[in-house]
Formats: C-alpha cells, structure tokens, sequence
C-alpha cells in the first residue's frame, strides 16, 4: 500500500487526512500550525518537522495550500518536498490556482523523475470530512490508476478531464464562475422577496422545490436564514482568490464574462467588509442596502 502524505492542514486538508487515514493508508502531514500537526497525531497520522521529511515518508503527497506561490514553496523550497522525495512518487496538487502556475511544475518534476497530478477540488470542508470532494484531475492515465485508490479515499467522484497538465485547474475556474453567480444570485432573490415583505421559509420551500433547486441553493439559503456566516467552512477569501484566478483566464484566453464579472465585484465589496467570514456574509451587503432582512 502506498505512504501518503499531506502538507497543508486547514479545514480542506484536515478533512482529507481523516479520510485517508480511515482507508487505511500510513500518512504524514505538515503543516506551519503546531495545533493542527497535534490534531493530525491524535487522529492517527505522524506529524512532520518539514514538507522534506513529508517527501521523505511518501510515495504520494498531497499539496492543499491557498496558491500557486505557497505550492511552488512547498514543492521546491530548501525543506521541500523534492528535497525527500524519491523516484516514481507522485505530487497531487489539490490546491486552486492558476493554470499557468501548475504547468510550471511540471518539467522540473519531470526532471527529477516525479509524477505531478492536477486535481483541483470541489465539495467544501463538508465534502472533506465527508470524503465525497469532486475531483478534476489531469494526468498520464498511468499516473492517474497508479495513485486512484489514494484519489478514492477522499472523493466521491474522480473526472479524468486530461492528461495534460493544467486541464483540472482549467476546469475548476470555470465551475467556480458557476457557483460564484449562482450565489450571487441566490442572495438577490432572497433580499428581493425579504425586502417586499415574503418569509424565508416560503422562499426557502418554493425556490427549493422549483427548477432551480440544488443542494448548493438548499445549503447556502439555510446558513443565511440561520444567519450563520463564520466558520461553516467556506470562506469569502478563498472564493474572491479562486474568481481571481477564473478572471484572469477570461482575459487571457478572450472569453467575455459579464455575470461572473459583476459577481466578481460583489464579492470584492463583500470581503472589504467581512474579510473573515464565509461567502453567505455577503447577503449582509444586500441587506443593508434593502433594509431588509433574510431569516424564517
């Protein structure tokens, strides 16, 4: 059975060590917080003093940090990940960033014998502990079979959308461009019929039993009529980096993006005012413009 490994220890990567560890894979994990190397231990896993000695007891890693520089850290900085690793392992790259960013790893792992897998997620810290993430993965199909049971082990579904490199990341900008507006507008339509005087609960029944119902409309209408908007999991900062990402490809690649744009700028205001909250916090913005309140 393949050594695993994890560097990054947030909510997305706590969940996904629970999971792995549960499989019944050996893990090491590092992280820059003593608190979650503590929680990592307790649940099973051996903590580490450096991504190296990460490398060092891996066959697979997997890199689960915010963006393309703390990757390009982990992987190559003096205690990196290629300073351990040997021959024939494979880095999974499940962090969100650039396309370009993941593209440039790949020759000089390539050269250093190292198999690269980008795989973006999509799920949420619920679908982390869950072990049900949605994963877009790129790689050589060999690579892919070679580490899918690890893959298994924290998704519910696992899209081969390429084998070139950059493909998954590819993909995942252009879902969050869909996610994004639909929570732009699922906070529009519930301030809209709160500031005319219609209760939560009706919308949350009528909307939820229409055509436009889903999991992610059900699961976001009920966080803001319990008016929770910390620590659920889903942060607004995260979001505005990953719409960050899907905007900088649209100006690249020339595609016009006129709904994703204006979401864009929602969330720019949204994160100004609540720079620490989940992405449900913007509904406040709209209510305060209503003067209007969104509950059952």
């Amino acid at each position: 059975m393949r050594r695993v490994g994890i560097v990054g220890l947030g909510d997305m990567g706590m969940g996904m060590a629970g999971n792995i560890l549960k499989s019944g894979f050996q893990l090491t994990g590092f992280d820059l917080r003593e608190s979650r190397l503590a929680e990592l231990e307790k649940a099973g896993g051996t903590p580490a003093a450096s991504c190296r000695v990460v490398g060092e007891s891996s066959d697979t890693v997997f890199v689960m940090v915010l963006n393309g520089s703390q990757v390009n850290e982990v992987i190559f900085g003096d205690e990196g990940l290629t300073a351990g690793l040997k021959t024939g392992s494979t880095i999974v790259i499940s962090a969100t960033i650039h396309p370009s960013e993941v593209r440039e790893l790949e020759a000089p792992l390539t050269e250093l014998g190292i198999h690269l897998i980008d795989t973006p997620v999509s799920g949420g810290k619920s679908g982390a502990d869950d072990g049900a993430l949605t994963m877009m993965t790129a790689a050589k199909t060999e690579v892919l079979e070679e580490n899918r049971e690890v893959l298994n082990a924290v998704s519910k579904a696992i899209f081969h959308v390429g084998e070139e490199i950059g493909q998954g990341q590819t993909v995942k900008a252009a879902l969050q461009a869909l996610i994004v507006t639909t929570f732009a507008a699922v906070f529009e339509s519930l301030v809209l019929g709160a500031s005319a005087g219609v209760k939560g609960e009706t919308m949350f029944e009528v909307f939820g039993s229409s055509g436009v119902s889903s999991p992610l409309f059900k699961g976001c209408s009920k966080l803001i009529m319990e008016r929770k908007f910390k620590d659920t999991g889903s942060q607004i900062a995260t979001m505005y980096k990953d719409l960050g990402i899907t905007m900088a490809m649209a100006k690249e690649t020339g595609a016009a993006m006129f709904a994703t744009a204006a979401a864009y700028e929602l969330f720019r205001s949204g994160i100004s005012l609540f720079p620490d909250e989940d992405n449900w916090s913007i509904v406040k913005l709209l209510e305060q413009i209503a003067g209007a309140e969104v509950h059952w």
